[in-house]
């Protein structure tokens, strides 16, 4: 592997330290040197002058675990936004372990085909079979994995709304256990999404013992993002405590017009208050008022009680169509009714099936509107039904206030939360989120100093996911490198017109190759399967 010298450069080490001018000496995949300018000479030689040089991002929330087996474009996007390290298995959803009936399969296939995109049959299996086929593939960038919980449960009991026997309790932690065993880098928790909904705290804190036991870490989709947030945080923080983990709270956010400036601040005082205990609580974001997830997220839990397939197809019928607006319409204490506390003229519908691409880019009461549904809820119930809940949705749920306040917070990273539903109508974050911070959060609303918006996007993401010898630019560490001028380098994905790639990134190296040369994918795949280490 030839040699590489990065000169000249703005060297942001993404430690939060301010940026000192040096030159990274690149050899065998790995940061070699980093010294005053003109100590070395190598084979090829980058002129970063005038341009910053800091570690590649760390998306450690993004949902793309099908695609690196079934996308041959998979990277493209990713890498030119400057990530060249992503976390899958988020949100209680992860590739595997999934049933061995193929019937069973499908079914969670396509629950799971809004947020991981389409997904072919004869994948694997265990998650020890997911491991083998990611060493195997060729990577475009470093991907690491986590288990979810939801697929777990899914796995072992479908989608009932049953408590956990003490045989399905063991069988759980079993293969929570396994997963830990072939390297998850941790736990993702989905508590708002069926059927884990259905769990309780408790039942949380048995399945998850393996991983306190390893000092391991779970992140959490908390119950409820609107009117709940509050009792939601204190349940994960709790489940965290009774099982001996470390937790990072998801997305963290306060949804719901009536909860902004609000419900925050209450919310932040429960982590603040649990670190002064000494408990090990974090959270991250994403820089967009909208989040982005399934349709199916507005079907109550009381009208699917614990059958999925069969709660769609009622929505094939006018009585199930009536009790589905009936049930749309009531504040539940145990789940966030988005259908009530925002409202269908802030659904976007994103992501549709073949023959229903009428829909797609308008909210769900334009759409009812102009196509001739009765209302809203008919028209939800249509696309549940005929599309089997493939429908992917953008919610317009946030403010920018409360979002800058988490943005704020010393202990919060930036993420993405990229779903990969099949749609020419994504969310820009799975295009922009990382260039973002950097033209809005840094260059035109100094929130951040780019140092620390660096540090939030490299070194802290890195380190909270144990991803060692990533997210720092330090001699001996892997060669994961951007160069950038922060004046160009600008996210163009919007609401309107999602599906644009970021611009402005000159180089971008992951373990010493070149991934992107001046805005071009090059297509060389020197990515990793990372793994968490035994203990």
């Amino acid at each position: 592997m030839e040699s590489i010298l990065i000169r000249n450069g703005l060297v942001i080490d993404g430690t939060g330290a301010p940026g000192k001018r040096a030159d990274v000496f690149i050899k065998e995949g790995m940061i070699a040197e980093v010294v005053p300018s003109g100590a070395f000479q190598a084979d090829t030689l980058i002129d970063a002058s005038g341009k910053v040089v800091c570690p590649g991002f760390v998306d450690i929330h993004r949902h793309h675990d099908a695609k690196p087996l079934n996308d041959p474009d998979f990277g493209r996007i990713e890498l030119a936004q400057g990530i060249t390290t992503a976390v899958s298995g988020n949100c209680g959803i992860s590739m595997t372990p999934r049933p061995a009936e193929e019937g069973a399969a499908r079914a969670y296939y396509s629950f799971q085909e809004p947020v991981l995109g389409p997904i072919a049959s004869g994948g694997p299996v265990t998650y020890r079979e997911y491991m083998e086929a990611l060493d195997h593939a060729l990577l475009p960038l470093n991907t690491a994995s986590m288990v979810g919980t939801g697929t777990v449960k899914i796995c072992v009991k479908g989608f009932s709304d049953t408590p956990y026997t003490q045989e399905e309790l063991a069988k759980a932690r079993a293969l929570i256990e396994d997963a830990m065993e072939e390297g998850a880098v941790g736990v993702s928790l989905g508590i708002m999404y069926l059927p884990e909904c259905y769990s309780t705290r408790e039942e949380f804190a048995r399945i998850l013992e393996p991983v306190g036991r390893r000092g391991g870490l779970i992140t959490a989709h908390i119950r409820g993002e609107g009117d709940s947030l509050v009792e939601s945080v204190k349940e994960v923080i709790q489940i965290a405590e009774m099982s001996g983990c470390a937790l990072e709270i998801s997305h963290f956010k306060s949804c719901g017009m009536k909860n902004w400036h609000r419900e925050i601040y209450k919310a932040i005082d429960c982590i603040e208050e649990a670190r002064a205990k000494g408990q090990d609580v974090t959270c991250d974001l994403y820089p967009y008022d909208g989040g982005s997830t399934s349709l199916t997220t507005m079907l109550p839990p009381v009208f699917v009680a614990g059958d999925m397939d069969k709660a769609l197809q009622r929505l094939g019928t006018p009585e199930g169509v009536e009790a589905f607006r009936k049930a749309s319409r009531v504040l539940y204490d145990d789940w966030d009714n988005f259908c009530v506390t925002l409202g269908w003229d802030r659904i976007i519908i994103s992501g549709v099936q073949p023959g229903n691409e009428r829909f797609r880019g308008k909210t769900v009461t334009q759409a009812a509107a102009e196509f001739g549904f009765e209302d809203a809820p008919a028209l939800a119930a249509y696309l549940m039904h005929t599309e089997h809940g493939k429908t992917a949705i953008i919610n317009m749920s946030m403010c920018q206030d409360d979002i800058d306040t988490i943005a704020r917070l010393p202990y919060s990273s930036i993420i993405s939360d990229s779903i990969y539903a099949k749609t020419d109508t994504p969310h820009p974050r799975m295009y922009g989120a990382f260039p973002k911070v950097i033209r809005e959060y840094v260059m035109e609303r100094g929130l951040y100093t780019l140092e620390e918006a660096i540090r939030r996007m490299t070194g802290q993401p890195a380190q909270r996911m144990g991803l060692a010898g990533r997210g720092i630019i330090a001699r001996g560490n892997h060669a994961d490198l951007l160069v950038f001028d922060p004046a160009l380098f600008r996210d163009n994905a919007t609401y309107e017109d999602p599906a644009r790639l970021a611009t402005g990134l000159e180089w971008c190296l992951v373990n010493g190759t070149v991934a992107i040369d001046h805005d071009r994918y090059t297509g060389v795949r020197n990515g990793m399967n990372l793994k968490r280490k035994k203990a």
